[in-house]
């Protein structure tokens, strides 16, 4: 595939970690030429953060690095240096998209603050994402993911209803950080396609996450209701749970009277229909506990695969809690193509997640993440016009 939707779209990717690199990955995905600029000494701090093969760390097999970083190109720049900002304005002056998650104000210490970038580049778009934006009393605070769960309101709702609230995921955060980034980053180059303008995109990573569930806030500014931690168990019907088997997890959910007539059926217990502990769904979360007592022997006796074809052949809503090798293996997954399988000279063949979605006319292109500086001679000599002399002088000088 030689032309892709945004096959011409330049794209310079001062980020790290995983917000910036997950936006300019889609954005890779989808044909930008996306140059990633890392710092000379180590690189992006992906590369050292795994995880690794057999837990040695190394600069090209961080897993982290890899799958946040497919199909960009690599140079190495210190952009702090006098002769590294000078080379980065040039990029810049070239560039459609600049894409940095710096503290605020990082970018104003560097001489390239969103006046000077319109300056040198009026139709430049930058994309800053950061924890709590541009502006507001927390913009110069740092965070991580914990933080980001915490003040969005997300951790209130989850965790068992008499213990303190639940951590979820790591870095979650980062990622609705970096998907909102490559969203509003399309409408921006859609409004420069009609006015020839460029525009700032200020993404906050808390409103990203404070945005997307509305159980916290929609129910309260509608209502008045506060959404109360429930653990693995749903608010108002039983039973919609998580419940243990013979070889891990599955979930079920048998909420409708017909579904709770076909459960009582299968397990044996037929004279569970008319116990009026299990009348309704009030009655049913009331007696949560007992009903669970009758139905987690049956689980127990059969395995995740097994529950998973049997409920679903008696119409009653099951699935396994998926491990990674299950994922891997999953027929669903293969017959779509989801995971893509990838190539790297360091690293060896690794599957990624594909896209989340098919598309007949533009799909998207996974290509393998570059090498540290891979791409140097490429960007210095054959598109700004450096020689090699100039690169070895460059690097013995800290600048590449």
């Amino acid at each position: 595939m030689t032309e892709q939707v945004l096959s011409g779209i330049k794209v310079l990717d001062l980020s790290s970690e995983i917000s910036g690199p997950w936006c300019t990955r889609m954005l890779a995905g989808f044909g930008a030429d996306v140059i990633k600029v890392e710092d000379p000494n180590g690189g992006d701090i992906a590369r050292k953060m795994g995880p690794f093969p057999d837990d040695i760390p190394d600069l090209e097999k961080s897993g982290l690095f890899l799958y946040m970083n497919t199909g960009k190109k690599s140079i190495t720049l210190n952009i702090r240096s006098s002769p590294g900002l000078e080379i980065l304005q040039k990029l810049i002056k070239e560039s459609d998209v600049l894409v940095e998650n710096f503290q605020p104000g990082t970018l104003k210490t560097l001489g390239i603050d969103y006046q000077n970038l319109v300056a040198i580049n009026p139709g430049l778009i930058l994309t800053s994402i950061t924890n709590f934006g541009q502006t507001g009393p927390y913009s110069d605070y740092k965070a991580s993911s914990i933080v980001d769960y915490s003040l969005s309101g997300h951790q209130f709702i989850n965790g068992e209803p008499t213990r303190e609230p639940l951590q979820a995921p790591p870095h979650q955060p980062e990622y609705q950080g970096g998907l909102h980034g490559f969203l509003a980053t399309l409408v921006a180059l859609y409004h420069r396609i009609q006015t020839a303008q460029g525009q700032w995109v200020d993404v906050s990573i808390q409103e990203c996450m404070a945005g997307f569930h509305q159980f916290t806030i929609t129910r309260y500014t509608y209502g008045g209701l506060i959404k109360q931690r429930g653990g693995n168990r749903y608010e108002s019907d039983h039973p919609i749970s998580i419940y243990p088997c013979k070889d891990g997890y599955v979930a079920v959910s048998a909420s409708a009277r017909p579904q709770q007539e076909q459960l009582y059926t299968l397990i044996g217990r037929p004279e569970l229909i008319e116990d009026q502990r299990f009348a309704t769904p009030l009655d049913r979360i009331a007696n949560a506990d007992a009903f669970d007592e009758l139905l987690k022997p049956w689980l127990k006796e059969r395995t995740k695969d097994e529950l998973f074809h049997t409920l679903n052949e008696w119409r009653i809503p099951c699935a396994p809690v998926s491990e990674p090798e299950d994922l891997l293996k999953d027929p669903h997954f293969k017959e779509r193509k989801f995971w893509v399988n990838m190539e790297h000279p360091q690293a060896g063949v690794l599957s990624y997640p594909g896209a989340p979605f098919t598309m007949t006319e533009t799909p998207m292109n996974l290509t393998r993440a570059p090498l540290l500086g891979e791409h140097n001679e490429n960007i210095y000599c054959d598109h700004l016009g450096h020689t090699l002399d100039d690169l070895v002088i460059m690097r013995g000088m800290g600048v590449i």
